[in-house]
């Protein structure tokens, strides 16, 4: 009723909130009001106090995190993490002495290292949630030092406008020059800026695009893993439970299969199958299977014409090769016309069974050359008795 997940995120969401508290009791309280009488930037964030800012972004911060974590969301955790080591760096700077909240850091940390094998989701909202969080947060640090260190630039920065467009530039490491800082505490300042920026907006990337990418990279690696599977094989066209007793039969003895089956028919396959999806009446499906490097080709269809059709697609694309067609005929009226297109081997259900059934009543013996002969009439291939 209360997995790790549930209550792990309503634990951070509620120490985001006593996190926070010191600064919203006071916006509670209406002191806000006073702030906006200050006369300059530096004077409005000693007001505030300095520390307090900081405290807020990585309260909200936490609380944006603590629905990642409901939903498990692997980069929530990670993120999570670090606010706590943020949260708790804060606190001792302030010397405060919150001990139940210090204890509560702590608890919830290593809670979280516990229960890391819940949060197993990776998605492509997490990895925004990311690069939402990370990019508002250091674009907070830049506005917020690149105001309070105002005074220590050339020319001054005095208003929020120039903070904002300084901090960007030097996130994204354009530098225009227009805007220098002359004193040993801002240049220390704008160097932290650009190291958090270039490793900020790395990571964005890499947690963006990085699952688009790597999904991209694995599906090429398995097709061209597949492509060259493709050799010495056998091609079975369909999806009947003839092609599928086949296929499990070749594969149970070790040949490698390649089956063909249309976008509109639903397969049974074995997830381990290769499985081609598209129309093997055409040259480019039969070329993508593999066909000239192929030993065998199986038309295992419902519908004797598509079989007919396979069998002179693969004549025409192979010609007189050493791939062998074979034909299944569903309808025995069917017989004359599949030989038509001149497989190498017909394969009638209906007349075999039927021949058995015969022959069994009839009393006659049924051996090895009256099975290949009823298999294969006057296509019996060459070394077989």
């Amino acid at each position: 009723m209360f997995p790790p997940n549930l209550w792990l995120g309503l634990l951070v969401f509620s120490f985001a909130w006593f996190f926070t508290w010191p600064l919203t009791s006071r916006i509670m309280a209406s002191e806000h009001h006073g702030w906006l009488l200050e006369e300059n930037w530096q004077d409005l964030i000693d007001t505030i106090g300095l520390i307090e800012l900081p405290r807020l972004a990585v309260g909200l911060g936490m609380m944006i995190m603590s629905a990642g974590l409901l939903w498990r969301a692997r980069l929530a955790l990670v993120l999570s993490l670090t606010m706590l080591v943020f949260a708790l760096t804060i606190d001792l700077y302030a010397s405060r002495d919150h001990l139940v909240l210090f204890a509560f850091n702590v608890t919830l940390f290593f809670a979280l290292l516990k229960h890391w094998q819940v949060f197993n989701r990776s998605s492509f909202a997490a990895s925004s949630m990311y690069t939402i969080v990370s990019v508002s947060w250091l674009l907070f640090y830049a506005v917020l030092g690149t105001l309070y260190l105002g005074n220590q630039f050339k020319p001054p920065i005095e208003d929020l406008v120039s903070a904002f467009y300084f901090s960007v530039i030097t996130m994204a490491t354009v530098g225009y020059g227009d805007i220098l800082p002359v004193e040993p505490t801002a240049r220390l300042f704008v160097i932290s800026i650009v190291i958090f920026g270039v490793t900020v907006f790395a990571t964005a990337i890499s947690a963006l695009a990085g699952p688009v990418i790597g999904g991209n990279l694995r599906k090429f690696i398995q097709k061209r893993v597949i492509t060259s599977m493709r050799k010495n094989h056998v091609i079975v066209c369909g999806a009947t439970p003839l092609a599928m007793n086949v296929v499990e039969g070749l594969l149970e003895r070790g040949h490698h299969v390649t089956a063909i089956v249309m976008p509109t028919v639903t397969h049974q396959y074995p997830p381990h199958t290769d499985v081609l999806i598209g129309d093997a009446t055409t040259l480019d499906v039969l070329k993508e299977a593999g066909l000239e490097q192929a030993q065998y080709l199986l038309a295992l269809k419902d519908d004797d014409a598509e079989n007919a059709f396979i069998i002179l697609a693969a004549k025409e694309l192979v010609g007189n090769s050493d791939v062998k067609t074979v034909s299944v005929v569903n309808e025995s009226v069917h017989l004359s016309k599949i030989q038509r297109v001149h497989p190498d081997i017909i394969f009638s259900p209906q007349l075999l069974g039927s021949e058995i059934l015969t022959r069994t009543l009839a009393g006659e013996v049924i051996d090895s050359s009256v099975i290949m002969k009823l298999f294969f009439g006057d296509n019996i291939p060459s070394g077989k008795p």
